[in-house]
């Protein structure tokens, strides 16, 4: 299976990149914090070695031994899979549920620098994120160019122009998700050219398409929205670099268009696959746009820390975004965050993560509904936007999965196709 694939050949990748990366900050460290620095690396390194053995040879997933704050509900996770295992004894890294092992060694390889001081606070991913914001430049000037000239003319544009205009944004952040670094193992995965150009050739790919739902739930939101209440959108974000930016763009057309009055954004409290969203990569990203020498990016980049400031952007990060537990579980595992998210009005999902943890990361038959996955999590209308790079995918009409198997057997895992799926919550 793609599962089997993953763990024996692109997690290793990516720890032989950690340790690469590692290995060429080493007089980094010594000159910001001396041979103490240098010392850390070493064990950092040793420790992830050690990892990536363990991983290779199929050894037993052991419990964190570390004390950072979500040790304990890691190993209360481990040993809920020691009793589900099939009488094997321990879970190890071949024998286990795929979401299971990978969120687990990321999480180790957090552990490898968090327990690691004075370089504890290392994000081993952020290059790889930096770059891939650079390196689509192109791709980003085209975006901040198209959304400046569109915001001139936002308020002669009647109803249905608004609704072909968030189309739009909902598609380039859909195709936005292409642009994912852990899927690649961290190899250039770049957006190139803008993305507006190939929305309409991309549109037959996009297998479920709920954007008539979504235009509906907002334009009523907006119409019977009252001094007093206000409409808000939370988007579960996945990848920094271009990505993000399809993601803020969105987000700020929704407030200008007021068909949001506030955007929550949720990310990552620790570095995570790669090329997740953090606290650091919302905030940089940002002030790269504001400090950019073209027009339109900076003027972006200063509305958008304006939208922070004003507070009609909110950005937060929980735990248990980072955990291994699958989305059905939040209500029960992190009460305070399903009530959050309970107060939204629609919560998108971006990616394919987050996909595989609101279906819980099942071998589903293709044409299960989507409500029925979601295994009654359903704090609030939701949707996923997100391209395919695993093997599950539901909500498809009968025969729909089936038939492009037939012609395309890598169809689940290519990020070639694409959904925009939505669950009404009732």
């Amino acid at each position: 299976s793609f599962a089997y694939f993953t763990i024996k050949d692109r997690l290793p990748q990516i720890l032989t990149r950690v340790i690469d990366t590692l290995h060429r900050h080493k007089n980094e460290f010594f000159e910001e914090h001396g041979e103490k620095g240098v010392e850390a690396e070493k064990r950092a390194i040793s420790f992830l070695s050690k990892l990536r053995n363990e991983l290779q040879t199929d050894k037993p997933v052991t419990p964190l031994e570390d004390e950072l704050p979500d040790a304990a509900l890691w190993n209360q996770y481990l040993d809920y899979q020691r009793n589900l295992s099939t009488g094997n004894g321990e879970p190890s890294w071949f024998q286990s549920p795929w979401l299971f092992v990978e969120c687990y060694m990321y999480r180790r390889i957090h552990a490898a620098l968090a327990q690691n001081p004075p370089i504890d606070n290392f994000d081993v991913f952020k290059e790889g994120k930096a770059q891939n914001f650079f390196e689509s430049q192109e791709a980003v000037i085209a975006l901040c160019t198209y959304f400046q000239d569109l915001l001139k003319n936002l308020k002669d544009l009647d109803e249905k122009q608004l609704k072909e205009e968030l189309f739009k944004l909902l598609q380039v952040s859909l195709w936005g998700n292409k642009c994912d670094l852990s899927f690649s193992a961290g190899e250039d995965s770049s957006q190139k050219s803008s993305p507006l150009q190939s929305l309409e050739n991309l549109l037959p790919y996009v297998l479920v398409n709920d954007m008539e739902k979504l235009w509906s739930l907002l334009i009523n939101a907006k119409k019977s929205n009252t001094e007093n209440s206000k409409v808000r959108v939370d988007i579960i974000l996945d990848n920094a670099g271009f990505e993000l930016l399809s993601d803020l763009v969105l987000a700020d057309f929704l407030l200008l268009s007021k068909l949001a009055d506030e955007v929550h954004f949720h990310g990552k409290s620790i570095p995570w696959y790669v090329s997740d969203t953090t606290k650091h990569d919302f905030n940089w990203t940002i002030k790269q746009l504001q400090s950019a020498n073209h027009m339109w990016m900076s003027k972006c980049g200063i509305n958008w820390e304006g939208n922070l400031k004003k507070g009609v952007w909110v950005y937060r990060d929980h735990m248990f975004w980072t955990l291994p537990h699958d989305f059905s579980r939040m209500a029960e595992v992190a009460p305070d965050l399903y009530a959050d998210l309970q107060k939204s009005n629609l919560l998108l999902f971006k990616g394919d993560l987050n996909y595989r943890k609101l279906t819980g990361d099942r071998k589903w038959e293709y044409s299960v509904p989507f409500h029925q996955a979601l295994n009654k999590f359903h704090p609030a209308p939701l949707c996923s936007l997100r391209t395919l790079k695993s093997d599950t995918q539901v909500g498809l009409k009968p025969g729909q999965g089936e038939q492009i198997q037939a012609s395309e057997p890598e169809w689940m895992t290519s990020g070639k196709y694409g959904v925009v799926q939505f669950d009404a919550a009732l």
